[in-house]
């Protein structure tokens, strides 16, 4: 094992025994450390640190995502400093660090149902009844794939109609709560798996086809079967819609309510905020400027309002 290898490894863990969860930072950072070891680099430089975050394995020339991938190297190197002063800091303002956020793909009803359908036709049986259910779960909480993947059984009461998400994104823990609907939907799900595979090997709620928890690197390779299988397609210029876009399109269907039945959204969007699991009302608030209809509603009711105050 190399020097630079075990000086990455101790930080990894020093940070998640400080609580950070490190999934995406961890992968990014131990393929900086590969890529030095191919080069027999012993200290971290500036110039293979950028070589590295620009040539993404993904050849992706978006200098945003580069620039993130700069940053985690950057916050290691800080760190790696005090321990080796040969350790070069990468500057700040090498690639552009601007914040966009890509516009989600919003389905339709109908395409959701599409989605299911084709879901439901998969090979075997367990695999066609988890996505089936993996599906409408996420469209109709609007909860993080990831989410729902580490669902335990003790995390779902269906007596009660709650679903426990614990642990999420930002380390907190939240409830929520089921439509009858859903509700006789998972208990469907759950006859049918305990049928299926009555001796699982793991307590997640939702099992693959092994009767193991779903693996998160294979979920968007057999959505993107679904998605051709369902004859969805992005617009031109677009990228393809992905499986997160579901938490997009409740988030936007839940605001288009709202704003329909004439309540105050802006009262109403903290509230969405805590459901959704998000540590910044900002990023609910996006979705006022992200979606076009949302922000027509938006603005004719702005118009109303003044209409009303000139009279």
């Amino acid at each position: 094992m190399s020097a630079l290898r075990a000086r990455a490894e101790e930080y990894l863990a020093m940070r998640r025994a400080l609580g950070f969860k490190l999934t995406t930072q961890g992968r990014h950072l131990m393929s900086f450390v590969r890529f030095c070891e191919e080069r027999s680099a012993d200290h971290v430089t500036a110039d293979l640190t950028i070589e590295w975050a620009t040539q993404t394995t993904r050849g992706s020339g978006d200098e945003v995502y580069q620039a993130r991938r700069l940053d985690v190297v950057r916050i290691f190197a800080r760190h790696l400093q005090a321990l080796d002063p040969a350790t070069d800091v990468p500057p700040t303002d090498v690639l552009s660090r601007r914040y966009r956020r890509i516009p989600p793909y919003l389905y339709s009803p109908k395409e959701v149902a599409a989605l299911m359908s084709a879901a439901g036709a998969l090979p075997p049986a367990l695999r066609a009844a988890t996505w089936k259910t993996l599906i409408g779960l996420l469209a109709v909480t609007g909860m993080r794939q990831g989410e729902a993947c580490r669902l335990e059984r003790d995390d779902v009461d269906l007596q009660a109609g709650t679903l426990v998400i614990a642990d999420s994104k930002f380390g907190k823990s939240r409830l929520a709560f089921l439509h009858p609907t859903a509700v006789a939907a998972l208990r469907a799900y759950e006859q049918a798996r305990d049928r299926l595979f009555p001796e699982p090997k793991g307590d997640t709620f939702l099992l693959n086809s092994r009767g193991g928890p779903l693996d998160g690197h294979n979920i968007q390779h057999t959505f993107a079967v679904l998605i051709a299988a369902a004859g969805i397609q992005a617009p031109p210029g677009r990228r393809a819609p992905q499986l997160h876009d579901l938490r997009h399109t409740f988030t936007v269907a839940t605001m288009l309510d709202w704003y329909r039945d004439g309540g105050n959204v802006q009262a109403r969007l903290p509230l969405l905020s805590t459901w959704l699991g998000h540590v910044d009302p900002k990023s609910t608030y996006w979705y006022l400027q992200a979606v076009p209809e949302i922000l027509a509603l938006a603005a004719g009711r702005l118009e109303q309002a003044d209409g009303q105050v000139a009279r």
